[in-house]
């Protein structure tokens, strides 16, 4: 059952702009399917699917596809893209992203495989980062903004 409706999931979001989980959901359940939220949910963290801005604008579910060997460089594509700023308290990194592309985001730094890195979680815009400790979350500030590529001052003692 769940292998038939990823397989669903991937063929609907192929044809069609979809922008949020319940839009998900619905269409399964006109294909006869009864899913909830939170199923469809899951369903799209175990395909790995993202989302990606449309030309007019909008944000929409994508497959993301690791056998292309262009996946690192895709994913820091999207994180910079994405990205708003990065500050941390403690050991903890917080990342401000564009609405919906914190998942994506917290993806890419996981694949960043940083020995410093313990793990993170997202939210819609936000992904915490959890370091070894300070210094750690200090410096991987630093590499996340270069990596963004923006114009934030660093404070020299930061550098």
């Amino acid at each position: 059952m769940k292998n038939k409706r990823q397989i669903k999931i991937l063929k609907i979001i192929e044809k069609e702009v979809i922008e949020t989980q319940e839009e998900i959901a619905q269409r399964l359940k006109e294909m006869g399917m009864d899913v909830t939220q939170a199923t469809v949910s899951r369903d799209i963290k175990e395909l790995g699917l993202i989302k990606v801005m449309t030309t007019d604008g909008k944000y929409r579910y994508a497959a993301f596809s690791k056998t292309e060997g262009s996946l690192y460089k895709r994913l820091m594509t999207v994180f910079s893209e994405s990205y708003i700023s990065c500050d941390y308290a403690n050991n903890i990194v917080v990342v401000k992203t564009l609405p919906g592309m914190a998942h994506a985001s917290a993806s890419a730094i996981d694949s960043m495989n940083q020995p410093e890195v313990l793990g993170s979680i997202a939210g819609d815009d936000t992904a915490f980062i959890v370091c070894r400790s300070d210094k750690d979350a200090q410096g991987f500030v630093r590499r996340l903004r270069r990596l963004a590529k923006t114009d934030v001052h660093i404070p020299k003692e930061e550098q």
